[in-house]
């Protein structure tokens, strides 16, 4: 069986379990009632400055038994619409399998995935939700799914796939489709929150062609709106209906510097 390792270990989050414990708990607080989530947007920067966002989402839903990772292709590795769908990640907190049933038959059902384990080989963006997801739900399986396309028509079809297989698994009830994304990069700090309200608003009403075209005319430059399209289509076809806002954050918050940030949104989709 194929492992993963862990690439960023040491980078965006502490090498050791200990060390890596204790920045979550860092980041927590109590959540109240949890929310019945079928979907939420999480950012992947260092957890310094995104992990206070990503812990928020996290620990205000449920965290079903498996979760799809959505994530954008930073690397360029690999295909566009890239599954590994067989064998573990391995993190700091142990190894979290991949669901292989529900990966197979998303992959078969899919004109556009292709079996790439190459493009998640050194992407950081599903590795830095692993330990938030093994810290507060402990055991789960996943499917890890990356993208580099703008193909909207094609986005929202591997959505709707990907809900069908959830579907045809069994699996309505116990699947969370987890899209990562950080929001506008290296802009001032209004004028980030400016446009990442547009992004945010978009989301916030489930609409992916909203989000497409306020991403493209106002030159919002978020990592995972591909991802995140995937997600709104594939949560609207099992059922979802409303989206809320946890958090928002931008690296300011951890720098003190207002004149270049990264901006970072943490949503739930029910």
């Amino acid at each position: 069986m194929s492992i993963r390792k862990a690439q960023v270990a040491g980078q965006f989050y502490p090498s050791s379990a200990k060390e890596l414990k204790r920045q979550i708990e860092s980041f927590l607080e109590e959540p109240g009632q949890r929310i019945e989530a079928l979907g939420c947007v999480l950012p992947h920067a260092g957890y310094i400055y995104s992990g206070k966002v990503a812990s928020c989402v996290l620990n205000h839903i449920k965290i079903r038994d498996n979760v799809v990772l959505l994530g954008p292709n930073h690397t360029g590795y690999g295909s566009s619409f890239s599954i590994m769908a067989s064998g573990s990640w391995q993190t700091p907190l142990g190894d979290v399998k991949i669901n292989e049933k529900l990966a197979q038959d998303i992959l078969q059902r899919s004109q556009y995935l292709k079996d790439d384990p190459l493009a998640h080989a050194y992407e950081h963006s599903l590795e830095v939700e692993l330990p938030f997801l093994q810290y507060l739900k402990g055991q789960f399986k996943f499917v890890p799914i990356a993208f580099l396309s703008d193909d909207i028509g094609a986005l929202k079809t591997v959505g709707r796939q990907i809900a069908q297989s959830v579907k045809d698994c069994g699996l309505d009830n116990s699947v969370l489709l987890a899209a990562s994304s950080d929001f506008t990069h290296y802009e001032p700090q209004a004028l980030a929150e400016k446009k990442d309200k547009k992004a945010i608003e978009a989301i916030l009403e489930l609409d992916e062609d909203k989000l497409m075209k306020n991403v493209r005319s106002l030159r919002i430059t978020m990592c995972g709106y591909a991802p995140i399209i995937v997600m709104l289509s594939a949560a609207k076809e099992l059922g979802a209906k409303n989206a809320v806002l946890l958090d928002y954050r931008t690296s300011a918050q951890a720098t003190g510097d207002e004149s270049s940030v990264v901006g970072y949104a943490g949503i739930a989709v029910s």
